[in-house]
């Protein structure tokens, strides 16, 4: 596998937050807002896209008593072009203005589903992060800045026109000076079958790849940063086909359903535990909470509450909360 010589430039320092809990909803009227709260969650993420006002719905969430993260994509036959980035820079300023409490910039860039294929850069990238990030804090000093997570892989060797093996990708930003426009690095864990506390040793059925596991993320996206930055999972979740009998083939990791609803209650429970123990990690964003979508893409078998209504995850993410 190509590597990077990981040399991280100087970074001005950042304070290190408190750990939060929230969890992603299908919109800004939060409907599951109940369910939330007994899960101990005090953020909502909601997804934005440039030509939607997100006022409403950040003045509806702060009133319900939830802090705002929000996960911002622009046109994404553009992101690599210079004249673009003041563009996005400045609809994000305005989310920053509106009250977002945290913005994650872009949406897993590694990927040549975000990103025009053959310009995937962390070069390019960090140019986009570094724009972004300066109108948000001159909008909005308060306003969170989490770098875009890349998908976790390490399907390509390296680098390729089509994408990037997402630790070489952090290094790659690292190295771009990422460090100095973004207060916490964004993760996306969504392919879990094991305990989070498991690492290695054979445990994964398909593999030690470190994105199999909690803690390998944690670990290298940290250390893509030499530890001095916070890292924030804005996408935690485990996927469980339980009611339906199957999981999607290209989401199947542990036949026939990946996990059961209780081990998916039991796993995120625990992954918070650990979390809160974990100085490194600054938040979770549980993915997801209401989805209700089961096809090719199976959203709904994240999601904590169960077609039934019921929410074991609830629980478990409270008691880990407490």
């Amino acid at each position: 596998m190509a590597q990077v010589a990981q040399v991280t430039p100087a970074m001005a320092a950042r304070p290190i937050g408190p750990f939060e809990l929230g969890g992603q909803v299908t919109h800004g009227g939060i409907a599951p807002a109940d369910k939330m709260r007994a899960s101990r969650m005090t953020w909502v993420k909601l997804q934005a896209l440039p030509g939607y006002d997100m006022g409403a719905a950040i003045a509806n969430a702060h009133a319900m008593g939830f802090k705002v993260l929000l996960s911002a994509v622009g046109d994404r036959s553009q992101p690599h072009l210079p004249a673009y980035h003041a563009t996005f820079a400045a609809y994000l300023a305005a989310l920053a203005a509106q009250g977002a409490d945290a913005i994650e910039v872009w949406n897993e860039p590694n990927l040549d589903r975000e990103w025009p294929t053959g310009k995937i850069s962390t070069k390019s990238y960090t140019a986009l992060l570094r724009a972004a990030y300066n109108s948000i804090k001159a909008a909005n000093p308060n306003t969170l800045v989490i770098s875009a997570a890349p998908s976790p892989t390490g399907f390509f060797g390296g680098c390729s026109s089509r994408g990037c093996d997402d630790a070489f990708w952090m290094a790659g930003i690292a190295n771009a000076g990422a460090g100095n426009y973004l207060d916490c690095v964004g993760i996306h864990y969504n392919e879990g079958v094991v305990a989070p506390s498991a690492y290695g040793g054979g445990v994964d059925p398909r593999d030690d790849h470190y994105t199999r596991y909690f803690p390998g993320m944690i670990e290298r996206y940290s250390a893509a940063f030499g530890g001095n930055r916070q890292v924030c999972f804005t996408e935690l979740g485990y996927l469980s086909g339980e009611e339906w009998g199957y999981v999607p083939k290209h989401y199947l990791w542990k036949p026939p359903i990946n996990n059961t609803v209780a081990e998916q209650a039991l796993y995120l429970g625990e992954a918070v535990r650990l979390a809160r123990s974990n100085s490194r990690v600054r938040m979770i964003m549980v993915f997801n909470v209401d989805f209700a979508n089961y096809g090719d893409d199976p959203m709904a078998g994240y999601a904590i509450i169960r077609p039934d209504g019921s929410c074991p995850a609830c629980g478990t993410l409270a008691a880990s909360m407490q």
